[in-house]
C-alpha cells in the first residue's frame, strides 16, 4: 500500500485490513502529515520511509521489489484513501487460487464499473481515455486501466525496466505485462468516493499530460516492433499455410468482418491523410476488432504507381459533388491564385473521402459475397 499524506483514512484502512491479512506492506512516500505517527503504531508490519516524496509509481516499484525479497510471488496493491474495500481482497485470491498453473501468468486489475452513480465525472472521461488507447497498443480490452486496486505476478513486474515514476507507472506495467503475454484483465469490485474527505494527489494537468505523452511512445512502439514482432514469431511457430489460414485470411472469421478489414484498409489508403496511412489503418482496425494485416496490406492501395491515378481521380469525383462537372484536364493556369489552389485542395479533400468511400463500399460487397462462398465451400468440404 503506497501512501502519500492521507491521514484521515490510513489509519482505518490498515485497521481494516488486519481483519483480513496481517501480509501488509505499506510505502509512506515521503508524507508530511502525521502518516509516520500513525505507521509507527503498527510496527509488527513491513513499512518502508522515503524521506521524500517521489510519486506513486516509484513507491510501487520499491514495494514489489521488497515483497519479492521477502519471497512472495504475488502483490495486491490498494490505495489509502478508503475509495477501495478491503474484502475484495478475496475476489482477486479467488481468482488466482483458480488459475491453472498451466495456464499464462495473470495481473488482475479491479473494475470499478465507471459508468456507475457517484463516480466524478472526470474519473471516468480519463478512464475512457486511458482504456481506447490501452486497446491500440496490445489489443487488448479492459473497462477500467486506472484502478488502483491490482494483483501483480512479482517475478513478471520486477523483470520489467520501468521508466515512469508517477501515477502512470501502472499503465506502463500493465501495457509491458501485455506485450509479455501475461492475461491482463479486468474483475468487478466495489468502490467508495468520499469527495469531501477523500485527498487525491492526481494533478489533472501534470499527469495527463504524462499518461498521453507515454501512450504516444507506446503506439509507436507497439506498431513497429511489438505487432511486427509477434506476427513474425506466430509465424515461425504456425509455418507459412497455417498462418495464412489462420492470421491473415483467419478463416474461422465471419465474412463480413474480413470484408470489412479490406474496405478499412482501402478507405484509409485513398483517403488525403499521406503520411499517416499505416498508423490510422493499425488504430481503427484495433477500435473496431478488424483483422490488422489485411487492412494493412490494402491500405498500400497508395502505392507510387497509383498516387496519379488516386489524385486525379479524386479531384474529378470533387469536381462533380461540387457540381462543376467532369474537368478532364488539368491546367497550371487554373490554379493562378491562392484562392483557386484552396478551393482546388478542398474539391481534392472532398473528392477523395468521396470516392474512398465508394470504393471501400464497393469492396466490401465484392469479398463479403467471395468469402460468403468460399466459407460455405470450406464448410461443405469432407
Amino acid at each position: 500500500m503506497p501512501t502519500y499524506n492521507n491521514q484521515q483514512s490510513l489509519e482505518t484502512v490498515v485497521l481494516d485490513l488486519l481483519q483480513y491479512t496481517n501480509h501488509i506492506l505499506i510505502v509512506n512516500d515521503g508524507s508530511t502529515d502525521n502518516t509516520k505517527t500513525i505507521l509507527d503504531g503498527f510496527s509488527s508490519l513491513e513499512i518502508l520511509h522515503f524521506q521524500k516524496n517521489q510519486g506513486k509509481g516509484t513507491a510501487l516499484k520499491h514495494g514489489f521489489k521488497a515483497a519479492g525479497k521477502l519471497g512472495y510471488e504475488y502483490a495486491i496493491t490498494i490505495d489509502s484513501d478508503g475509495q477501495h474495500y478491503p474484502d475484495d481482497l478475496d475476489i482477486f485470491l479467488s481468482e488466482l487460487e483458480n488459475r491453472n498453473p498451466k495456464d499464462p501468468e495473470i495481473l488482475l486489475v479491479g473494475d470499478r464499473n465507471m459508468g456507475g452513480e457517484g463516480i466524478p465525472g472526470k474519473s471516468s472521461k480519463g478512464n475512457i481515455f486511458s482504456n481506447f488507447w490501452f486497446l491500440v497498443v496490445t489489443g487488448n480490452q479492459l473497462h477500467d486501466t486506472q484502478s488502483g486496486y491490482r494483483l501483480y505476478p512479482l517475478k513478471v513486474v520486477n523483470s520489467f525496466k520501468l521508466y515512469t515514476r508517477k501515477f502512470e507507472l501502472e499503465i506502463e506495467v500493465i501495457v509491458k505485462a501485455s506485450w509479455r503475454k501475461v492475461e491482463v484483465r479486468n474483475i468487478p469490485i466495489k468502490v467508495f468516493y468520499e469527495e469531501e474527505n477523500r485527498v487525491s494527489h492526481f494533478r489533472p494537468f501534470k499527469d495527463i499530460t504524462r499518461i498521453v505523452i507515454l501512450y504516444m511512445w507506446f503506439v509507436l512502439v507497439s506498431f513497429f516492433y511489438i505487432h511486427p514482432r509477434n506476427k513474425y514469431q506466430d509465424f515461425k511457430e504456425k509455418g507459412f499455410k497455417r498462418f495464412w489460414n489462420e492470421d491473415i485470411l483467419k478463416s474461422q472469421e465471419p465474412a463480413h468482418k474480413k470484408a470489412a478489414a479490406i474496405a478499412l484498409g482501402l478507405f484509409v489508403g485513398i483517403s488525403p491523410l499521406w503520411g499517416l496511412h499505416t498508423m490510422i489503418v493499425f488504430l481503427l482496425a484495433a477500435v473496431f476488432k478488424l483483422n490488422k494485416i489485411i487492412a494493412f496490406l490494402f491500405s498500400n492501395i497508395s502505392i507510387p504507381p497509383l498516387i496519379p491515378v488516386i489524385i486525379y481521380a479524386s479531384y474529378q469525383a470533387g469536381s462533380l459533388m461540387m457540381g462543376n462537372g467532369f474537368s478532364w484536364e488539368l491546367k497550371l493556369e487554373d490554379f493562378d491564385s491562392s484562392s483557386e489552389v484552396f478551393q482546388g485542395l478542398w474539391q481534392y479533400v472532398l473528392g477523395s473521402f468521396a470516392l474512398a468511400g465508394m470504393v471501400a463500399l464497393s469492396m466490401w460487397i465484392v469479398f463479403y459475397f467471395l468469402f460468403s462462398i468460399f466459407n460455405q465451400k470450406q464448410v461443405v468440404k469432407p
